[in-house]
C-alpha cells in the first residue's frame, strides 16, 4: 500500500467543508427581526431598549462603520423539542452578518442581553453563536450590533478614511445573513473536534513519522464509515474509528504545556477607546459563559482599567468575574493599568502603572498580580526588571521578541537582569503566539522551537482570539483537552500562569542570564510617529512630578487639601495613553483626536494644581510685598536657587554677545563660542575653559536631513534600514535673523520644503545662547505637511566614543556606536528619554530634548584618521497607514547641546530641560521638602501615600551607574522613616526618625521611603 496522506488530506478537507461542518447544526426556525439604530455613539441598554424598533429581514444591509444597530428578536421554540434531547442536540441561536470567517475579529460583533439587561455572550465570526434552553419555549433576547469596520482588511498596508467616523463612509459595511434557531448535534460537533485535532497533529508530523501514517489511516476509516448522506447518525460509528489514535499517550518525555486561557484586548488600536469598552465587555461575558460549562478551564486577563471599565459600565459582569476569580477559574494577570510600551514611558509613569494595577487588584480582587504579562510591546527597557520586583512581582512573560528580524533570542526561559542587577525569572513561550487556538501546528512549534530543552521541559501557551479580544472558544477547550496526552503531540494542561512559573521555577532555577534592555528588531518607528501625543505624554509627566511635588508640600506644610482624587484621575489617563499602541503612534485617527484634546486638558489640570499651591507656598500672611520668584522643581540648583526650593533666581552672568567673522555669526557668552554658517548649521560649538571644539572640522552639525520613509510593512511602526540610501540635505535658508534678546543671543532660521503634489511644509528655528549657560539652547518649531518622509537632525561630533548612553527609566542604557555584530548592526534606530551622552576619557558631549524619544549613531573615520560620532534626533515621519494624516500640522521641540560634560551633566540637563523653572509670585521663599546631599542621587518623586495616611512618599535613584552614599534631609522631624517597596509596602522592619536618613545606593538602584508624622517648624 502507498503511504502518501495527499490523497487523503484533499478528501479530508471536502468531507469536513462540504459534510461535516454543515451537519453540525440542523432544524433551522426562523425568528422575527427588529432593528434601532442608535445615535453616534453608543447608548445603554435601558435606553435602547426603549426605542421604537422596525421590522427588518435576512438580507437586510446595515452598518456604516462605526455605528450601533440595537436587534430584538423574538421567536418559539418548537413543541417537540424536548428538555431530554439537550445532550444530544442542544439548542442554540446561529447568527451571521456578512463578515469575513477567516479572520476573528476586527469586523461586526455583538454582545446579547436578556431581557432584564443581563448579558448572556458575544457575537463575533468564529465565535458567532448564543446558548438557549429547551425548558424556555419563548426566544426573546436582544443584540447590541457594534458595526466596526476592518480597518486592516488584508493587511496591505493602504491608507483609509476608515480610522475616523468623520473620514469613514456613510455606506452600510454588513448584511443580516442568519439568525436562527437551531439544534446543534453534540455527537457531529464532537467529530469535528476530533477531527481538527487529529488532522492538525497528522500535518504537524514529519512525512515518514510512524504516528501521521497511523492517524491517516484512522481518518481514513472514519471516513469509509460515515454515511455522507447522514452525518448525524453516523457520527458515533465515525468517531469509534478514531478512538486508538486520540487514546494513544504521550511520550514520557514530551514537552508539557500551561494553556491558559487568554484575549489579548489591545486597549486601542484599529477602533477607538470607547470600542474597547465594549470590546471587554463581550470577551469576558464570552469567558464566563465558558467558565460554566467547563470547570478546569482558568483564563488569565491582565489590565486593571479593563477591569475597571467592566466595573463602571457592566456591573453584572463585574460581579461574574469576582465570583470567578475566588472560585480561581479567573486570574488577574500582570499588574499593570494597561499593556503599556516597553521603552518610552516615564521612570515615575512606569512605577505608576504597577502602583494603580496592583492596587485595584488588591481592592476588588483580594490579590496581588505575581507575573508582568505584556506580550505584545515593542521591545522592553532595562529599567523593567527592578520597576516589576519592587512592584510584588516575581515574573516576567512577553513572546514579541519573536518578531525580531535579524537575531533569535537565544533563550525561552532564562533569568532577566536589569540595569541596576536584579533579576526577574523570565518566560517567553516557545509558540510565538499570544492569540493561539491550541492546533496541531502551533503546539509543535512549540515543542521543536523551545530553545532551553535539556534544562526544561514546560512552557506556557496563552490561547483565545486576541488584539480585538473574542478570548477562547469551546473549540479551543476541546483542543485542549484532546491534546492532553496524546501521542506526537506536547501534553496540553489547561491551568494558570502561576502554575505555569511555579512548575518551571521548580524545575530549574539555574538559567542563563540575559543583561540589560531587550530590543525588538523590528518597529523602530514607534519611537517617532505621533509626535504631538509623544510631547504631551512628556510634558504631563513632567508636570505631574511638580503637581504631586507642591501639592504634598502644601498639604504637610500648611494643611491643605491635597488633590489626591484628581491625581490619580490624571494618572489613570496618563497610563491608558501610554498603551502600546498609543503612546508609539500605531492607532487610527480617531484615537490620537481625543489623545492629543485630552493630554491639552491635563495640562491645564496640573498646571492649575501646581500654580495654586506655589501661591500657597510662597506667601504668607504678614502681608509682605510679594516679588516675582520662581520654583525650582529639577533636581538640582540653578543659578543659587536650590533643587526642589522656590525663591530669587540670581544670574549675574554678563550678556551674551553676537558678533560676525566672514561668513559666520559668533554667539559667545563667556562660557561657549558657537559659530553658524549661513544656512543655520553650526560648525563650531567651543567650551572657552578649555577650547575643545565639539563639531568636527569641515562637517557641520544641527543639519536638517529629509529621507525617504516607505517601510515594507507596518508604516506606522517600522523604519527599514535601507532608508538612509536616500537623503535630502535641507541646506538651502529662506530667512536668517541674528539678535540679541533680554541678554542672550538668538538666531533664528525659517526654510521650507517643497515636495511635489503636498503643501510647503515649514520649519523654524531658534538657537539660543543664555548668559551663564554651558549650553546652547535649540528649539524647533514645524508646520509639516510631507508624506512617507522622515526627518531628522544631525549632529556630527568630534568625540571618537565606542558607545553612547542614552536615558531610560532611573538610569541609561549604553550601546555601541559600531556595527561589529549582527546584534548592533539591527539597531540602527534606538531609544532615549531626556538626555543622550557620548565621550572620550575625561571629556563629554551631553544633549537634552523635550519630546523625541528616536534616534541613531554612526561613525565616521576621517582623512586624518580621527572618529567622528554623528548623533542624528528623529524629528518626525508621515505614515499613511493607520491614520493617513499622521503627524500632519504643527509640532515643536527643543534641545539643549553641552560640551565638556559628564554623565551627571547629562542628567541634569535633561530635568532642566523638561522641567523648567515657574515664576510664582510670593513673599517669602520656600527651602526644599527633601534634599539629597550626593547630587548623583536624585529626587524622582515626592508624593502622599496612596492609602491616605498622609505619610509622605519620596523615591530616589543613583543616576549615573555608580555606587555612592548620601544623606536625605527633610525640612522637619519625622516620627518613622522607613523603606517600601514601589507598592509602599514595608521591605524592613526596621525604622529610624529624626530629619534624616543616611542611604547607600548600589548603580542605578531606586530607593521608595515612608516618612510619616513629619512637622515642619
Amino acid at each position: 500500500m502507498h503511504q502518501g496522506t495527499k490523497a487523503l488530506e484533499e478528501r479530508l478537507d471536502r468531507f469536513i467543508r462540504d459534510r461535516l461542518e454543515p451537519a453540525i447544526y440542523r432544524d433551522p426556525i426562523p425568528l422575527s427581526i427588529q432593528a434601532w439604530q442608535a445615535p453616534r455613539e453608543p447608548v445603554p441598554f435601558a435606553f435602547a431598549t426603549e426605542q421604537k424598533f422596525d421590522e427588518v429581514s435576512l438580507g437586510w444591509r446595515f452598518g456604516r462603520a462605526w455605528s450601533t444597530i440595537w436587534l430584538k428578536v423574538s421567536g418559539a421554540v418548537p413543541q417537540d423539542w424536548k428538555s431530554e434531547q439537550e445532550d444530544s442536540h442542544a439548542a442554540e441561536i446561529v447568527i451571521d452578518f456578512g463578515y469575513n470567517t477567516s479572520r476573528s475579529g476586527f469586523q461586526a460583533e455583538a454582545l446579547a442581553y436578556d431581557l432584564s439587561g443581563v448579558p448572556i455572550k458575544a457575537i463575533a465570526p468564529k465565535n458567532s453563536w448564543l446558548p438557549w434552553s429547551y425548558a424556555d419555549k419563548t426566544v426573546e433576547f436582544f443584540l447590541e450590533v457594534a458595526a466596526n469596520p476592518d480597518v486592516a482588511g488584508e493587511y496591505t498596508f493602504e491608507p483609509t478614511a476608515l480610522g475616523d467616523w468623520d473620514t469613514a463612509s456613510e455606506a452600510p459595511l454588513y448584511e443580516l445573513k442568519k439568525l436562527h434557531l437551531a439544534r446543534r448535534d453534540i455527537q457531529v460537533w464532537e467529530l469535528a473536534q476530533d477531527v481538527w485535532t487529529l488532522r492538525g497533529l497528522m500535518l504537524a508530523l514529519p512525512a515518514e513519522n510512524t504516528r501521521r501514517h497511523l492517524i491517516a489511516r484512522a481518518l481514513e476509516d472514519m471516513l469509509d464509515a460515515i454515511d455522507p448522506n447522514d452525518v448525524s447518525n453516523s457520527a458515533i460509528e465515525a468517531r469509534a474509528k478514531l478512538t486508538d489514535v486520540l487514546n494513544a499517550p504521550a511520550n514520557f518525555s514530551s514537552h508539557r504545556i500551561i494553556a491558559t486561557g487568554h484575549a489579548h484586548i489591545d486597549s486601542a488600536w484599529l477602533w477607538p477607546i470607547r470600542e474597547t469598552v465594549r470590546k471587554c465587555a463581550r470577551t469576558f461575558s464570552n469567558v464566563l459563559s465558558l467558565m460554566d460549562e467547563y470547570e478546569d478551564f482558568v483564563f488569565s486577563a491582565s489590565s486593571a482599567q479593563h477591569y475597571k471599565w467592566i466595573k463602571e459600565h457592566y456591573p453584572i459582569v463585574f460581579a461574574g468575574i469576582q465570583e470567578k476569580v475566588k472560585a480561581g477559574q479567573w486570574k488577574p494577570v500582570g499588574g499593570m493599568w494597561v499593556e503599556c510600551d516597553g521603552n518610552l514611558p516615564g521612570s515615575e509613569a512606569m512605577v505608576r502603572q504597577f502602583v494603580y494595577g496592583q492596587k485595584f487588584f488588591r481592592e476588588n480582587f483580594g490579590l496581588q498580580a505575581k507575573e508582568a504579562w505584556l506580550p505584545d510591546s515593542f521591545g522592553y527597557s532595562g529599567s523593567l526588571p527592578q520597576i516589576v520586583r519592587q512592584s510584588a512581582i516575581t515574573s516576567f512573560l512577553s513572546q514579541k521578541m519573536s518578531w525580531n528580524q535579524v537575531n533569535r533570542m537565544p533563550h525561552h526561559t532564562f533569568w532577566w537582569e536589569g540595569i541596576d542587577g536584579t533579576r526577574v525569572f523570565t518566560h517567553f513561550p516557545p509558540v510565538d503566539s499570544y492569540i493561539s487556538e491550541i492546533s496541531g501546528a502551533e503546539l509543535a512549534h512549540a515543542e521543536a522551537n523551545f530553545s532551553d530543552k535539556g534544562r526544561s521541559t514546560i512552557s506556557l501557551v496563552p490561547f483565545g482570539w486576541g488584539d480585538g479580544g473574542g478570548g477562547p472558544t469551546r473549540e479551543m477547550i476541546a483542543a485542549a483537552r484532546r491534546t492532553g496526552d496524546l501521542e506526537g503531540s506536547p501534553k496540553v494542561k489547561m491551568g494558570s500562569a502561576d502554575e505555569f512559573f511555579d512548575q518551571a521555577k521548580a524545575e530549574n532555577d539555574n538559567l542563563p542570564v540575559w543583561r540589560g534592555e531587550m530590543y525588538l528588531e523590528l518597529h523602530r518607528g514607534v519611537l517617532t510617529t505621533q509626535h504631538r501625543t509623544k510631547h504631551g505624554n512628556r510634558r504631563n509627566e513632567a508636570l505631574l512630578r511638580e503637581a504631586e511635588l507642591w501639592a504634598s508640600y502644601a498639604t504637610i506644610k500648611l494643611g491643605a487639601a491635597y488633590p489626591s482624587e484628581k491625581l490619580a484621575e490624571i494618572w489613570e489617563s496618563i497610563l491608558l495613553m501610554q498603551f502600546h499602541d498609543i503612546l508609539p503612534g500605531t492607532a487610527i485617527a480617531w484615537v490620537y483626536k481625543e489623545v492629543e484634546n485630552r493630554h491639552a486638558q491635563i495640562t491645564q489640570e496640573l498646571r492649575d494644581i501646581i500654580d495654586s499651591s506655589l501661591k500657597l507656598l510662597a506667601n504668607d500672611s504678614s502681608g509682605a510685598t510679594a516679588s516675582l520668584m520662581r520654583a525650582n522643581s529639577t533636581p538640582s540648583s540653578k543659578h543659587n536657587l536650590q533643587a526642589l526650593s522656590i525663591g530669587q533666581l540670581e544670574n549675574q552672568a554678563k550678556p551674551a554677545s553676537i558678533s560676525e567673522a566672514k561668513d559666520q555669526v559668533v554667539l559667545d557668552n563667556g562660557i561657549l563660542r558657537v559659530s553658524v554658517d549661513r544656512t543655520g548649521r553650526i560648525t563650531s560649538l567651543v567650551s572657552i575653559s578649555n577650547n575643545r571644539d565639539a563639531i568636527a572640522e569641515g562637517i557641520p552639525a544641527n543639519e536638517f536631513q529629509l529621507h525617504n520613509d516607505t517601510p515594507t510593512r507596518w508604516d506606522a511602526w517600522d523604519i527599514d534600514e535601507n532608508y538612509r540610501n536616500t537623503k535630502q540635505v535641507l541646506d538651502r535658508v529662506d530667512e536668517f535673523h541674528s539678535r540679541l534678546e533680554d541678554g542672550c543671543a538668538v538666531i533664528e532660521t525659517k526654510r521650507h520644503i517643497a515636495s511635489p503634489g503636498r503643501p510647503r511644509s515649514t520649519i523654524v528655528q531658534t538657537l539660543r545662547l543664555e548668559p551663564g549657560s554651558n549650553a546652547l539652547d535649540i528649539g524647533v518649531e514645524v508646520d509639516w505637511h510631507e508624506s512617507e518622509k522622515f526627518l531628522k537632525l544631525a549632529f556630527p561630533i568630534d568625540i571618537h566614543a565606542e558607545e553612547v548612553a542614552a536615558e531610560t527609566q532611573f538610569g541609561f542604557v549604553k550601546r555601541p556606536t559600531h556595527v561589529n555584530t549582527s546584534w548592533d548592526f539591527a539597531r540602527f534606530e534606538t531609544s532615549q528619554h531626556k538626555y543622550l551622552f557620548l565621550e572620550e576619557r575625561d571629556w563629554g558631549v551631553a544633549f537634552a530634548n523635550d519630546s523625541t524619544y528616536g534616534f541613531d549613531v554612526q561613525r565616521t573615520t576621517e582623512s586624518n584618521g580621527a572618529t567622528v560620532t554623528n548623533v542624528r534626533f528623529s524629528l518626525l515621519r508621515a505614515p499613511k497607514f493607520p491614520d493617513p494624516e499622521a503627524d500632519q500640522g504643527s509640532h515643536s521641540m527643543r534641545f539643549k547641546i553641552r560640551p565638556t560634560a559628564t554623565i551627571q551633566d547629562a542628567v541634569h540637563l535633561g530635568y532642566e530641560l523638561n522641567t523648567p523653572a515657574i515664576e510664582v509670585l510670593g513673599n517669602r521663599p520656600v527651602e526644599p521638602l527633601v534634599t539629597s546631599a550626593a547630587s548623583q542621587v536624585i529626587v524622582e518623586t515626592v508624593k502622599l501615600a496612596e492609602d491616605a495616611s498622609g505619610d509622605l512618599i519620596v523615591r530616589l535613584y543613583e543616576s549615573t551607574g555608580g555606587r555612592c552614599s548620601s544623606l536625605i534631609s527633610f525640612a522637619g522631624s519625622a516620627s518613622s522613616i522607613s523603606l517600601t517597596d514601589f507598592l509602599e509596602a514595608p521591605v524592613s522592619v526596621e525604622t529610624t526618625s529624626g530629619d534624616s536618613i543616611n542611604l547607600e545606593f548600589r548603580p542605578f538602584q531606586v530607593v521608595t521611603l515612608r516618612v510619616a508624622g513629619l512637622k515642619i517648624g
